[in-house]
C-alpha cells in the first residue's frame, strides 16, 4: 500500500456542453446522410482524447452494429493516429492498397516513420478523394487523435479529405484533435475548429467529487480546484498524489501542491524535447514572471530576460525552438508562455540552485535606480538564507508614501518576511503583506501569508493583528460564526496595546453577528470597552494601518502580557463612538434614543471621503428609515472606492448601495449595482458578499421577473447563506420566493414559507428584515384563510410602524388591517392605505394595495369599482417594471368583467377559456388540488369542480396531466 489515492473513473465528460453539442451535431449530420468534419484543439490535459473516445462510443451506440462493417471509430495513444485511421478504413475498401491511401505516419513534426506507421518503400501521398471514395455504405465517423504529430503529407491528405467531407455524397465524418499551438497548421486549415478551454467551477467541482467520492475537506477542495486551474488531467494527478488523510484535512498538504513531477506529467513532454539553451532561457522568463509583483502581469519583460540571457552567454535565438513548439513567444516587448502550466513547469522543474542563479542574473540586468523594488525582489529570490539588511531594504522600498501599489507592497513584505528570522518582525511583515493582499482583492494570497503567522513566540499585539486580518477575510468568505470568534480574539489581544484596532475588530465582529442575525452577539461586540488613554503603535502604522518603515527597532517588544510604554499624543475621542452607541441603543429596542447619535454619524459623513465611514453612515440612515440618505452615502462611498481602486471594499460598497436602492424602491438601479457587485465579489473571492447580492437580485426578480428567475437567484443565495450562517441573506431569499408565490396566487405556499421567519421560534428570520417582510406574511395568511396568524402579526407590525423607521410602514399597516377587517371597516382602511402611500411614495407597494383593494371589491360584488382599482394597479405595475404582477391585475380585471382582448387567429385552444376558467386551469397545471385552487381564488371547491369539468370539455383533455401539458405549451408561445 502506498497510501496514495487511487483514481479510476469510467469515461465521463464533465461540463463541455458546447463541445458535446458540436460533436452531436456532426453525428446527427452523418446519420442524416451527409458528411462533415470537426477539429478539436486544446492545451495538454484539457480532455481532447477523452472527448474523442466519448464521441466514438456515443456514435457506435447511436448507429448500432452492422454486419460486415468496420468499427466506426478507433482512438489510440499519440503517434498511433495514422494506423488507427487505416485500420478503421480497411474493412470498407476493396482492391485499394492501403499504402495508396496515406503516406507513412511520422513520429513528430519533423517526419520519419513512427511505430507501425510506414507502409513500405514507395509509399507516398495520394489523391484524398480516394480516401473518401473508398467507403461503401455509411455512416462512418473517423476519429484521429493528436494529428499534429503526423507527418506533413499525411496531415495534408487528411485535411483535404476533411474539408471535402461536407459536400461528399457519402456520409463520412472526420473528428480530429490537435494541440492548441498547432491549430493553424496549413494542412488542417479550413476544418471547423472547436476549442476546449479550462473547466468552469461547476464541472471541475463535479470531477473532483467523483475523484474523491465527495470525501475531501472543503478547504482541501478549494486548494485543489485553485491549483488545477480547470485542467482535468492536473486535477486528477493532484488527487492521486494525496493520501486519504490529506484529502480529509487530517494531515497537511504537501508544498508545493503541484510539484515538478505533477506539472511535468501534464505538460512536460513539450519542455523535454527543447534544447538545453532554450530551457534555460525559458527558466529566465519564468523567473522574471515569478518576481513580478503584479499578479495580472502578461508575460515577462523581454529586455530584462534577454539581457540576463546575454550575461549567461545565451543567444536570443535560443527562444526560436520554443516559439516553433508554441511553448513561449516574444511579442510586443513581452515573453509569454503558451499557458500558465507551461510557465510553472519551466520554473518549478528546475533545481532551486538554478532558480536562484536565474534570479541573480535578472537582478543584475535590472536598473536598480529606476526599478528599485524589482531589483530587490530578484535579489531576495536569489538569497539562500535570512538577510536582515535586504529585508529592511524591501520594507523601506514598499512603505506607504512610496510610489508603490498594494500588490507591490504585498510582494515586498512577503519577500522581506522570508528573509527574516522567526519572531515578532517576521510575523508582523507577513501580517502586513496579508492585509495588503486582502485590500487588493486577493484573499487566497492573504490566507497563504497568514498561514505563516502562527508563531507561538510572537507578542500578543502582533498575533492580534494577524487575527484581525484573518477575521476580516472570514467575514467576507466563510462561516460568519468563525469570523466573529476570530475578531473578538483579535480585539482581546489588541486591547492593552492598540485600542483603535481593537475597536475596529469589535465593529467588524458586530458585522459578522449582524449577518448571522444574532442580536445578543451584536450587543456583546458593541459593548463599551475600557482601554488605555494612549495608543501603543506596534509597530508604527500609517494611514493604511500597516507599517510605514522597516526598522528592526520597531519590532523589539516586551514579553506578552506587559503593556508597552505609551508614546505620542493623547488618543482622540473614539471616531466610532456615535455609531456604536446608536446601534447598541437601537438593537436594545430604544429607537428614539438611537436617533441622535446616528444622526451625528450622518452629519459627519456629509462631505467625508473615507469609504468605511460612509458605509457606516449608510447603515445609520437605514436604521433611521432614511433610504434616500443611505443611497447618497453609499453612492459617495462607491465613487471613492472606485477612484482609489479598493478591490476588496468595492463589492461590499455595491452590496450596501444595491440594498439601499432596493429599500428606496429604485429597482432598476438596485439591479444594475447588484449585478456589478456580484461580478466584483466573485473577482475578489468574497462568496458571502456574492450571496447577499444574489438575495438582493432575488428580491428584485420577485418584482420584475418570473418565478424561475426568483428561484435561480434565491437558490444561489441560499447555497452559500445556509452553510456560512448568513441569516440576513437567507431571509431575503426566502422573502423573495414568498413574494413570487403571492404573485402567482399561491398564498398558502407563501404563508408556509414566511411563517417560520416572522413568528417567534428557533427558525425566526433576521431581526432587521423580518418586520419588513411581515406585510407579505399578513397578506399570505389572510388570503389563505389563516386570519388568526395574520391578526397576531398585524399587532406586532403596528408597534414597528409607530417607531417611524420605515416610511412605507404606515400605509402597509392600513392595508394589513384592511385584509383582516370586517367588510364595514375594510373599505375605509384600503382608502386610508392609498392616502398614506401618496405621502410615502413607492409605486410598487401602492400598486399592490390597489390590486388587493380591487380583488376585495370584486368579491363584494362591486365590479365597476373593482375594475377602476385594478386598472390603476395594472398601469402602476407596468410603470414600475413588474410584468408578472401586471398580468395578475389583468387576470383580476377579466374576472371582474373586463372584456379580454380577442384571441389571434391560430391561437391555442386555451385562449378560448373564460378568465376564471383560465385561472383555474393554470392553478391545476401547477399541481394544485381543487381545494387548494378554491383557497387561492376565494371560491368554493364546488365552483372549481364545475369550471374544471367545462375546461376539460372545451379543451378535449381527459386528465390533469394532459391539461398541464396544454397550458404549458400555450404559456410558452
Amino acid at each position: 500500500m502506498t497510501g496514495k489515492t487511487t483514481v479510476n473513473l469510467p469515461l465521463r465528460i464533465y461540463g463541455r456542453s458546447a463541445e458535446l453539442d458540436a460533436v452531436a451535431a456532426l453525428s446527427d449530420r452523418l446519420r442524416a446522410g451527409h458528411g462533415g468534419a470537426l477539429l478539436l484543439v486544446a492545451e495538454p490535459g484539457l480532455g481532447r482524447t477523452a472527448l474523442l473516445a466519448r464521441a466514438a462510443r456515443d456514435f457506435a451506440a447511436g448507429t448500432g452494429p452492422r454486419p460486415g462493417s468496420a468499427a466506426p471509430a478507433d482512438c489510440r495513444p499519440p503517434l498511433a493516429g495514422g494506423p488507427a485511421l487505416l485500420r478503421a478504413v480497411a474493412g470498407r475498401i476493396d482492391a485499394v492498397p492501403l499504402h495508396r491511401l496515406c503516406a507513412p505516419v511520422g513520429a513528430g513534426p519533423g517526419g520519419g516513420a513512427g511505430p507501425g506507421g510506414g507502409a513500405g518503400p514507395g509509399a507516398g501521398p495520394v489523391d484524398p478523394s480516394a480516401l473518401l471514395g473508398g467507403f461503401a455504405g455509411g455512416p462512418l465517423l473517423l476519429c484521429a487523435d493528436d494529428v499534429h504529430r503526423w507527418d506533413a503529407a499525411s496531415r495534408a491528405a487528411l485535411g483535404v479529405a476533411a474539408r471535402r467531407a461536407p459536400g461528399h455524397p457519402r456520409a463520412v465524418g472526420f473528428l480530429l484533435s490537435a494541440a492548441e499551438h498547432r491549430a493553424d497548421d496549413p494542412g488542417l486549415r479550413g476544418v471547423p475548429v472547436v476549442r476546449l478551454g479550462p473547466l468552469e467551477d461547476g464541472p471541475a467541482t463535479a470531477l473532483l467529487d467523483a475523484l474523491t467520492g465527495e470525501d475531501a475537506d472543503p478547504s482541501v477542495r478549494d486548494e485543489l480546484l485553485y491549483e488545477a486551474e480547470g485542467n482535468p488531467a492536473l486535477l486528477t494527478a493532484l488527487v492521486a498524489r494525496l493520501s486519504p488523510d490529506q484529502l480529509r484535512g487530517h494531515r497537511p498538504l504537501p508544498r508545493p501542491l503541484a510539484d515538478a513531477a505533477v506539472l511535468l506529467g501534464t505538460v512536460g513532454d513539450r519542455l523535454a524535447a527543447l534544447p538545453a539553451d532554450t530551457r534555460l532561457l525559458l527558466l529566465l522568463a519564468a523567473a522574471a514572471h515569478a518576481a513580478d509583483p503584479d499578479p495580472d502581469a502578461v508575460g515577462a519583460d523581454a529586455a530584462q530576460v534577454l539581457g540576463a540571457a546575454r550575461r549567461a552567454g545565451l543567444d536570443p535565438a535560443a527562444l526560436d525552438p520554443a516559439e516553433t513548439e508554441g511553448v513561449a513567444r516574444s511579442d510586443g516587448g513581452r515573453i509569454t508562455f503558451g499557458g500558465t502550466l507551461l510557465r510553472r513547469a519551466a520554473y518549478d522543474s528546475e533545481p532551486s540552485s538554478r532558480r536562484r542563479a536565474a534570479h541573480a542574473l535578472l537582478a543584475s540586468s535590472v536598473d536598480a535606480e529606476r526599478h528599485r523594488l524589482l531589483h530587490l525582489l530578484h535579489r531576495a529570490a536569489a538569497a539562500d538564507g535570512p538577510d536582515a539588511r535586504l529585508a529592511a531594504e524591501l520594507v523601506a522600498a514598499a512603505a506607504p508614501g512610496t510610489p508603490t501599489s498594494g500588490t507591490e507592497r504585498t510582494a515586498a513584505l512577503a519577500r522581506a518576511a522570508g528573509l527574516t528570522a522567526p519572531g515578532n518582525a517576521r510575523t508582523t511583515r507577513l501580517t502586513d503583506a496579508a492585509e495588503y493582499a486582502r485590500q487588493a482583492g486577493r484573499p487566497r494570497r492573504a490566507r497563504e501569508l497568514l498561514a505563516g503567522t502562527r508563531d507561538a513566540a510572537a507578542h500578543d499585539a502582533v498575533r492580534g493583528r494577524a487575527e484581525l486580518v484573518r477575521g476580516a477575510l472570514a467575514l467576507r468568505d466563510g462561516p460568519v460564526g468563525d469570523a466573529y470568534e476570530a475578531l473578538l480574539m483579535a480585539a482581546a489581544r489588541l486591547d492593552p496595546y492598540d485600542r483603535e484596532r481593537a475597536l475596529a475588530a469589535r465593529t467588524e465582529a458586530m458585522g459578522a453577528a449582524w449577518a448571522a442575525g444574532d442580536v445578543a452577539a451584536c450587543l456583546a461586540a458593541l459593548a463599551p470597552e475600557s482601554g488605555p488613554a494612549f495608543p501603543v503603535r506596534v509597530p508604527e502604522s500609517g494611514a493604511a494601518g500597516v507599517p510605514e518603515s522597516g526598522s528592526v527597532r520597531e519590532h523589539q517588544l516586551p514579553a506578552r502580557g506587559h503593556p508597552l510604554p505609551a508614546r505620542g499624543p493623547a488618543f482622540p475621542p473614539d471616531p466610532l463612538s456615535d455609531y456604536r452607541a446608536g446601534l447598541r441603543t437601537a438593537l436594545r429596542g430604544d429607537l428614539p434614543a438611537a436617533r441622535e447619535p446616528l444622526r451625528r454619524v450622518l452629519e459627519r459623513a456629509r462631505d467625508d471621503d473615507d469609504p468605511a465611514r460612509l458605509l457606516r453612515a449608510g447603515v445609520a440612515a437605514l436604521v433611521l428609515g432614511d433610504a434616500g440618505a443611505a443611497c447618497h452615502a453609499n453612492a459617495r462611498a462607491l465613487a471613492v472606492a472606485r477612484s482609489r481602486g479598493l478591490a476588496a471594499l468595492t463589492p461590499q460598497v455595491l452590496e450596501h448601495l444595491a440594498y439601499a436602492e432596493l429599500r428606496a424602491g429604485q429597482h432598476a438601479r438596485a439591479r444594475a449595482h447588484a449585478q456589478e457587485g456580484l461580478r466584483a465579489a466573485h473577482r475578489a473571492g468574497q462568496r458571502n458578499v456574492a450571496a447577499h447580492q444574489h438575495a438582493i437580485l432575488a428580491m428584485i426578480a420577485s418584482v420584475e421577473e418570473d418565478a424561475a428567475a426568483v428561484a435561480a437567484q434565491a437558490g444561489a443565495a441560499l447555497a452559500v447563506a445556509r452553510p456560512h450562517g448568513l441569516v440576513q441573506a437567507a431571509t431575503l431569499a426566502e422573502w423573495a420566493s414568498a413574494r413570487a408565490d403571492l404573485c402567482r396566487g399561491r398564498a398558502g405556499e407563501a404563508a408556509a414559507r414566511l411563517g417560520p421567519l416572522t413568528r417567534p421560534g428557533p427558525h425566526r428570520g433576521h431581526f432587521a428584515v423580518r418586520m419588513l417582510a411581515l406585510p407579505c406574511f399578513v397578506e399570505a395568511a389572510a388570503l389563505s384563510g389563516e386570519p388568526a396568524h395574520a391578526r397576531a402579526a398585524v399587532e406586532e407590525f403596528a408597534v414597528w410602524a409607530a417607531q417611524g423607521c420605515d416610511p412605507q410602514a404606515p400605509a402597509q399597516l392600513a392595508r394589513c388591517r384592511a385584509l383582516i377587517a370586517v367588510p364595514e371597516e375594510a373599505d375605509a382602511l384600503y382608502a386610508l392605505a392609498l392616502v398614506r402611500h401618496e405621502w410615502a411614495g413607492g409605486d410598487f407597494e401602492r400598486a399592490r394595495t390597489q390590486l388587493l383593494y380591487g380583488m376585495w371589491l370584486r368579491r363584494r360584488r362591486r365590479p365597476g369599482e373593482a375594475r377602476s382599482r385594478l386598472r390603476d394597479a395594472r398601469v402602476a405595475f407596468e410603470r414600475c417594471g413588474a410584468p408578472a404582477w401586471a398580468e395578475q391585475a389583468r387576470a383580476e380585471l377579466r374576472a371582474a368583467g373586463e372584456a379580454p382582448a380577442p384571441a389571434p387567429a391560430g391561437a391555442s385552444p386555451v385562449a378560448r377559456l373564460t378568465p376564471q376558467q383560465l385561472r383555474i386551469a393554470r392553478c391545476v397545471a401547477e399541481g394544485a388540488t381543487n381545494r387548494e385552487v378554491a383557497a387561492r381564488l376565494c371560491v368554493s371547491p364546488r365552483t372549481v369542480d364545475h369550471h374544471l369539468r367545462n375546461v376539460f370539455a372545451l379543451l378535449g383533455v381527459r386528465s390533469r396531466t394532459e391539461l398541464a401539458r396544454l397550458v404549458d405549451r400555450a404559456e410558452k408561445g
